[in-house]
């Protein structure tokens, strides 16, 4: 028994074993795991997928379909020896088989007969799908051999198992038959001779390629350096509809466009009033303020309309602004002054 390997750790394993290895779409979150555990992991079972076509299997293999979501398994193996990740994690391929053969697969002795569905081989076992009909016809060629060969010799490598860690799907449950074409006799003595060589290791006179290098992305080229296009004072700006509704009656922004220097003579000049109206409402706050002062604790309040007091009101309302409006004036006239 063992941790499932990490996904940069099952990717590492099977490229060093000497194989051509695809990462296909999202297969290091594409997993089963909300509907059961995955680990702990005991052997590798081998399928085929009773399709043709690389991009079909592949594809079928991630998603699946209706009745057994994908991923079907975790690597699909082509007919040129390429291996196609397509899920980490649990995934809808071995279903329930004979406990009887899951103990014989820990103890790596001789497999019992499958008689029995009775455990979840889904959370026991890696699983590779070869594409193959199935039906005792379609070749195996050597490239495609070889690639489950080396997968089944990687994982097996990687967790320190022997061959015997190693099932057709046929072994263990009861009325399958994948994978038809070669025998799993056969194949455990190939992954057992892999594994008294180093990773990587090729047959005498094996004429299956090298895998090709993992390219290296280029870098981005780097962004155009942006030209900065300064403002000149007689270019145009868009004014907001806020103005047009604050000042109707302005003849000069009718067209909501006017030249930048108007705009900066325009705010400078109600920045200007809006100080003035500042100051003014402070002067009569204050005036208020004295009035008060003089009537003292015990004197009735002096006799102001509502018209004065709304003044008055107003005025002390204004003062708010104030030190905004002194901020806006100054920083206009440093900018003229420039």
């Amino acid at each position: 028994m063992a941790t499932p390997l990490s996904a940069d750790r099952l990717l590492r394993a099977l490229r060093e074993e000497g194989l051509r290895v695809v990462e296909y779409r999202s297969w290091r979150t594409h997993n089963r795991n909300h509907k059961g555990p995955f680990g702990p992991v005991h052997g590798v079972m081998v399928h085929h997928t009773v399709t043709k076509g690389t991009d079909h299997s592949v594809a079928l293999c991630y998603d699946g379909y209706a009745a057994l979501p994908g991923p079907l398994c975790h690597g699909v193996i082509a007919k040129d020896g390429t291996v196609y990740l397509v899920g980490h994690g649990r995934a809808n391929h071995a279903g329930s088989g004979d406990d009887d053969v899951l103990r014989a697969v820990i103890a790596e002795t001789a497999l019992p007969p499958d008689n029995e569905a009775n455990t979840d081989g889904n959370a026991r076992f890696y699983g590779f799908e070869a594409i193959n009909l199935g039906d005792g016809k379609d070749p195996w060629p050597a490239a495609q051999l070889d690639a489950i060969e080396r997968a089944s010799a990687a994982l097996c490598r990687a967790h320190a198992w022997g061959a015997p860690s190693v099932i057709g799907h046929l072994e263990w449950q009861p009325g399958k038959i994948d994978p038809r074409g070669f025998t799993m006799a056969s194949m455990r003595s190939r992954i057992a001779e892999r594994l008294t060589h180093p990773a990587g290791w090729n047959r005498p006179g094996s004429t299956t390629p090298a895998p090709a290098p993992t390219p290296t992305p280029a870098p981005a080229p780097a962004p155009p350096p942006v030209e900065e296009d300064p403002m000149q004072l007689t270019d145009h700006v868009q004014l907001s509809d806020w103005l047009l509704e604050h000042f109707p009656h302005d003849a000069g922004i009718k067209d909501k466009a006017i030249r930048v220097e108007t705009a900066i003579a325009g705010a400078y000049a109600y920045a200007r009033v809006a100080l003035k109206e500042a100051a003014a409402a402070r002067s009569a706050a204050e005036e208020a303020a004295a009035a008060l002062r003089e009537l003292g604790p015990d004197r009735p309040a002096p006799d102001l309309t509502p018209e004065q007091l709304d003044h008055i009101a107003d005025r002390v309302a204004d003062r708010i602004g104030e030190r905004t409006a002194a901020q806006v004036v100054d920083l206009i006239a440093a900018r003229l002054a420039n």
